[in-house]
């Protein structure tokens, strides 16, 4: 038994690290494609990329795990079969559940391992993504002086050029400097030029030469005038310098991102829910409040007091209950507590169905950390029963079947949270929604797959048509 045990791990264990680095690989290589425009041409260094594949390869272990177990556990079984060897396990009297357990206790110990990472290292590593992406995605354009079109990367500059080669060299360069004196711009023209750092990294230096300086001169007042005098200053070199500071990549504090919900862990989701419910609940009471007492008559002047009266039928026409004196009054009233009304709910209802959306968002981030361990169970038994049935190894129909059930099941999911986070249904339900459904197919597969069912096999429904064309020919 140990042999036999030691057998299928090793047959389990070298796919399941194929197909999840694999598995990794595409989905790094999907985020690529997405962030591409905001990655390309800013100047970033090559760690502070590797840096962000390193968080963002973190974030897609909740997506890549349980494709993978599905993938590998699939492979397992589909080689154990096509070998031969599954035949041998179960002629030596050890059943299928036998031969799975030591996967089972695997994959146990695998979907434990991912709780722990979901509750508490998840929520760092999608801190540092959020917060390094957000500091990418706002970085100035560095050196992408596109010809034809006015660059304002630099502050207090406008920087056009006509041509630009491979090598750096430009032509037909106009720089506007937005700092001159009384806010008037000076304007530097030269035939040509190349942008340099200075030795120190401090600085953009920009070799002008054969060009032109205009700039009017301001009058003693401060005032513009466009009849002041223009001077004009020809140069055969120049070297202007901007300040690198406005390139640098900034370093957002992270304590910005870290109240929100995907960064949090059990106990920080729990904290911040029971902190959006009170919030509700304020809410609420003073809705209700101003409400209540805008329904309520209870100005002392008009005589209000607790003195039960009977009631009074009011028509259709309600003015002519009210004495000629008052009507005025009473309906200068009635559109004060009218438009009082109005601005309690205009205020307060944005509020409440933005509370009530965070709330339920909570709600499914936190039974996201659940799902992901369940996830890896859940797909293991469809795996292993449906690789021990189709008895086909290797990377060809397993990776198929596996793409397919996944599918299924991601789609399930996603369309259950979005409903979950839109609160057309229970977000507990949303969450759990594609495990519900699943786990018959699981137990279904299990059961064909110990009864040595053809569920897959050609040759089975082939011959299973034959029969009932003869039968019919009968």
């Amino acid at each position: 038994m140990k042999k036999i045990h030691l057998l299928v791990i090793k047959t389990f264990i070298r796919p399941f690290i194929a197909t999840f680095f694999v598995v990794m690989f595409i989905l790094l290589m999907f985020f690529l494609f997405k962030y591409v425009d905001d990655l390309i041409g800013k100047g970033f260094e090559w760690y502070t990329i590797l840096e962000l594949m390193y968080y963002q390869s973190m974030v897609q272990i909740s997506m890549a795990l349980p494709l993978s177990v599905l993938l590998s556990s699939i492979m397992t079984f589909g080689t154990l079969g096509e070998n031969y060897e599954l035949v041998a396990i179960k002629s030596a009297g050890i059943s299928l559940q036998k031969a799975m357990r030591p996967l089972m206790v695997l994959i146990l110990l695998l979907t434990v391992s991912s709780f722990l990472f979901s509750n508490f290292i998840l929520p760092k590593a999608n801190l540092k993504f959020y917060s390094l992406m957000y500091d990418m995605r706002n970085k100035k354009l560095a050196f992408l002086i596109k010809p034809g079109v006015f660059n304002n990367s630099i502050p207090d500059y406008s920087i056009r050029v006509d041509r630009k080669d491979e090598s750096g060299k430009m032509n037909g360069i106009m720089i506007y400097d937005h700092k001159g004196t009384n806010g008037i711009p000076k304007v530097i023209m030269a035939k040509e030029g190349e942008m340099v750092k200075s030795s120190d990294g401090k600085f953009l230096v920009f070799n002008l030469k054969n060009g032109v300086t205009y700039e009017e001169q301001a009058s003693s007042t401060g005032i513009y005038n466009p009849r002041q005098v223009m001077l004009r200053s020809r140069f055969k070199e120049t070297k202007p310098k901007f300040d690198m500071k406005s390139f640098d990549l900034s370093k957002t504090d992270q304590n910005a991102f870290g109240n929100s919900t995907v960064m949090l862990n059990l106990k920080g989701i729990v904290k911040k829910r029971d902190s959006l419910q009170k919030q509700m609940d304020t809410l609420n009471r003073n809705m209700a409040r101003t409400l209540s007492n805008n329904f309520k008559q209870s100005n002392i002047a008009l005589g209000y007091t607790k003195v039960k009266v009977p009631r009074k039928a009011i028509g259709n026409n309600i003015l002519k209950g009210i004495p000629n004196g008052f009507r005025l009054q009473s309906i200068q009233n009635a559109a004060n507590t009218v438009s009082v009304i109005t601005q309690s709910l205009t205020n307060g209802v944005p509020r409440q169905e933005d509370l009530s959306g965070e709330i339920i968002f909570t709600s499914v981030e936190y039974q996201r950390k659940f799902t992901l361990a369940a996830s890896c169970i859940l797909l293991f038994f469809i795996g292993a029963p449906l690789g021990a049935i189709i008895r086909k190894g290797g990377m060809g129909l397993p990776v198929v079947i596996a793409i397919v059930f996944f599918l299924v099941y991601h789609i399930i999911t996603t369309v259950a949270e979005k409903s979950a986070r839109e609160g057309s249904i229970n977000p507990i339900f949303g969450m759990w929604i594609a495990f519900i459904l699943l786990t018959p197919l699981a137990v279904f597969l299990t059961y064909k797959a110990t009864v040595d069912s053809a569920l897959f096999d050609v040759n089975y429904y082939k011959q299973f048509f034959i029969k009932l064309l003869r039968i019919k020919q009968r």
